[in-house]
C-alpha cells in the first residue's frame, strides 16, 4: 500500500477558505483580461507560447504570462513549458466556441463589476447600486449606447445557446397560433421555441434599439417571413398574442413592475391565453442553486429580485392568472406556464 493513501486529506482553515473567497475579484479580472485580449480563440489554432501570444494581443509578454499562470491553477488554460493550450474552461471565452461565454465576460466584469463596489449602500439604504453608480437605471445605462447594446444581444443569446442548452429538450410550448416573445431581445430564445413548429407565428417584442438586432438572427435562421419583431414597451402595451413567453423578464423587476407588465397582458389577451415563464426558481433553506447567485446580482444591478414557487404563485394570481405547472429542465431554469383567468 502507498503511504500516501494512508494520508489524511489537508483540511483549509476557515481563514484561508475566506481569503479565497474575499479574492474573487482577482479571478474574475483575470478572466476579464484574457476573454478582453481573446486568448482563448488565438489559442484554438493550437498552444502557442506567451511571447507569441503577446505579440498577437498587443499585451506585455511578462504580465500576460503571469495572468495565465494564474488562471492555469484554477484549470483555465493549461501551461507546458513556455507554451500555453486551451482546457474546456478556457475555451468557452473563445469566440466560435459552441459553448462560448465571451461575452458574459464583458457584460458581467465590463459593466457590472464597478455597481457592485456599491453593495454596501444597497444594503445600507435599498437604493439599486447600479443605479447609485450610473447615475441611471441600469438599462437605461446601456441603451444609450449601441456597443453595450451589442454586449447585452450576445450575452443574452451566449447564455441561452450554451448555459440554457438542452432545456428545450421534451418540452412543448402550450397550445396557440401566435407566440409573443416580450423582453425577446435579439430572438435567441423564439428562434429555439419555434424552430421545429412550422405551423406557429411569432413576435419578437423588446425596447426598438434592442429588439432590432432580431431583424438579422430571424433572417439568418429562415423564420423571417412568420415571426415579426416589434419595438415598444411592456410597461405601456403589448401585442396580441396568444401565448406569451418571458424568458429572464420578471426576475429584473420587483412585484409592482412585473404586476403592471403581467397587467398589460390581461389587458390584450383573451381569458384563455398562455404565459410561460423562463426563470430560476429559487429552492428553501440553503439548497446551492444558481437563483441565489442570480438575486445578488438583480439586487444590485436593476432592484429586481429572483423568487421561489410560492412566490411565483402569489405574483401570478395577484395579476389575473392561474399557475397551471412548473416544468423543470435539465438546466437550473424552469417553466412556469399560467393561464389568463
Amino acid at each position: 500500500m502507498n503511504a500516501t493513501e494512508n494520508t489524511p486529506p489537508v483540511q483549509v482553515p476557515a481563514q484561508m477558505q475566506m481569503i479565497q473567497l474575499l479574492s474573487g475579484f482577482q479571478i474574475a479580472q483575470a478572466l476579464y483580461v484574457v476573454a478582453k485580449l481573446d486568448v482563448a480563440t488565438i489559442l484554438e489554432d493550437g498552444p502557442r507560447t506567451v511571447d507569441q501570444l503577446a505579440a498577437e494581443t498587443n499585451a506585455n509578454a511578462d504580465a500576460l504570462g503571469r495572468i495565465i499562470r494564474f488562471l492555469a491553477a484554477l484549470d483555465v488554460f493549461r501551461t507546458h513549458g513556455d507554451k500555453v493550450e486551451n482546457t474546456v474552461l478556457s475555451a468557452t471565452l473563445a469566440e466560435d466556441d459552441p459553448n462560448s461565454v465571451r461575452y458574459a465576460a464583458f457584460y458581467l466584469v465590463g459593466m457590472q463589476y464597478g455597481p457592485f463596489s456599491d453593495l454596501l449602500h444597497t444594503a445600507l439604504t435599498g437604493e439599486t447600486a447600479a443605479t447609485r453608480y450610473y447615475g441611471q437605471p441600469f438599462f437605461d445605462w446601456i441603451s444609450t449606447d449601441a456597443e453595450k447594446v451589442e454586449i447585452q444581444n450576445r450575452t443574452f443569446a451566449n447564455v441561452t445557446n450554451s448555459l440554457r442548452a438542452g432545456m428545450f429538450d421534451g418540452y412543448q410550448l402550450p397550445k396557440g397560433a401566435v407566440v409573443a416573445d416580450l423582453g425577446g431581445a435579439d430572438g435567441s430564445m423564439l428562434i429555439q421555441l419555434l424552430a421545429d413548429d412550422q405551423d406557429r407565428r411569432g413576435i419578437v417584442f423588446d425596447r426598438p434599439e434592442v429588439v432590432a438586432a432580431a431583424r438579422k438572427n430571424l433572417a439568418t435562421h429562415g423564420l423571417a417571413d412568420r415571426v415579426q419583431s416589434i419595438g415598444g414597451d411592456f410597461f405601456q402595451s403589448v401585442p396580441p398574442a396568444d401565448v406569451y413567453v418571458l424568458s429572464y423578464v420578471l426576475h429584473d423587476w420587483d412585484d409592482e413592475f412585473c404586476r403592471r407588465i403581467l397587467h398589460n397582458v390581461a389587458k390584450t389577451a383573451a381569458p384563455g391565453a398562455r404565459v410561460v415563464l423562463i426563470e430560476a426558481v429559487s429552492p428553501p433553506d440553503d439548497i446551492p442553486h444558481l437563483a441565489k447567485v442570480l438575486d445578488l446580482q438583480m439586487l444590485a444591478m436593476v432592484g429586481g429580485r429572483e423568487r421561489t414557487a410560492e412566490e411565483y404563485q402569489s405574483l401570478l394570481e395577484s395579476s389575473g392568472f392561474t399557475l397551471d405547472r412548473i416544468v423543470p429542465s435539465s438546466t437550473p431554469f424552469s417553466f412556469i406556464e399560467a393561464t389568463l383567468r
